[in-house]
């Protein structure tokens, strides 16, 4: 009988100590993910805006009018 519950004991002991390493990964993974995240939202990605605003505006007039008439006689 005492040997049946210090089994039981064990294995539910041995479960707790699983279940918490699984957790404490999950959590890691999940608040690295977290953080990648917030770094490309807050860091790069106002960059890459800003550049690709940057590029589009100061691009010569003549080479955007070039491409929409590239455009146009490619519809035809």
């Amino acid at each position: 009988m005492l040997a049946s519950l210090i089994t039981f004991f064990l294995i539910g002991l041995v479960a707790l100590v699983v279940l918490g390493v699984v957790l404490a990964i999950v959590g890691a993974v999940f608040s690295a993910v977290l953080g990648l995240a917030g770094f490309v939202l807050f860091k790069v990605v106002p960059v890459v805006l800003l550049g690709y605003v940057i590029v589009r505006f100061l691009a010569p007039k003549e080479k955007r009018l070039a491409q929409m008439e590239r455009k146009l006689l490619e519809t035809d």
